[in-house]
């Protein structure tokens, strides 16, 4: 299955997304780059955004639908350190694709709503996890998130390209996003609704990129 049918599979089962095709198949091709140039994906968002960075980073850090297969350099490393325990992980990881969800560091992000401000919790993590050529993606189902806008701001001053997951609108967060899918509701619920299959496509098509002779 080529990317182009990911995408023809998407809109024929939400006919509605088609105004936002050309900016998913950007947000593929971002993910695709990035990652040619070894660099990284960072993932933020709130509440239920907060869980579907989760969910991003999770397709991309495993096989979502291949079974992908370590670098044979990587197999052997691991076979030279020691050959029964060896065998074992060589047979039984993926090879992954870096992203990090910057909801997930608990601890890191009460520290910082604490001692400084609590719109901060994301920017503080792009100041220190990311680097020109990464990639953000920014989820805001009303895109006026304060702490995502903020982690925009400073992805781009880092040299970052931002991707927005968005409602109809784009909020406060569109102009600072090289990249916008600001999908067509404004209820928090049905821009969610819409929210999933559209990264589900994204992971998808980076995954086909990467790993698309894979045997499933």
């Amino acid at each position: 299955m080529d990317n182009k049918a990911f995408m023809n599979e998407l809109i024929s089962r939400y006919p509605q997304l088609s105004d936002n095709e050309d900016q998913i198949a950007k947000a593929a091709e971002c993910l695709i780059n990035c990652y040619q140039n070894g660099k990284k994906v960072l993932i933020c968002g709130n509440g239920g955004s907060s869980s579907d960075s989760d969910h991003i980073a999770g397709e991309l850090l495993k096989g979502f639908e291949k079974r992908r297969q370590l670098d044979p350099s990587l197999r052997d490393s691991l076979l030279s350190v020691t050959a029964e325990r060896g065998a074992f992980l060589a047979e039984k990881l993926q090879a992954g694709l870096p992203a990090i969800s910057l909801s997930a560091h608990t601890g890191l992000i009460t520290a910082i709503a604490n001692d400084t401000d609590a719109d901060l919790i994301y920017a503080q993590q792009v100041v220190a996890f990311g680097n020109s050529g990464d990639c953000l993606i920014g989820i805001s189902t009303s895109g006026n998130a304060r702490n995502v806008v903020d982690a925009a701001i400073t992805a781009r001053a880092k040299g970052m390209t931002v991707i927005g997951l968005t409602g109809e609108t784009g909020g406060r967060l569109k102009p600072f996003c090289d990249i916008l899918i600001n999908v067509p509701e404004r209820r928090t619920l049905f821009v969610q609704e819409l929210h999933l299959p559209v990264y589900h496509t994204i992971c998808l098509m980076t995954e086909n990129h990467f790993f698309g002779n894979e045997v499933n």
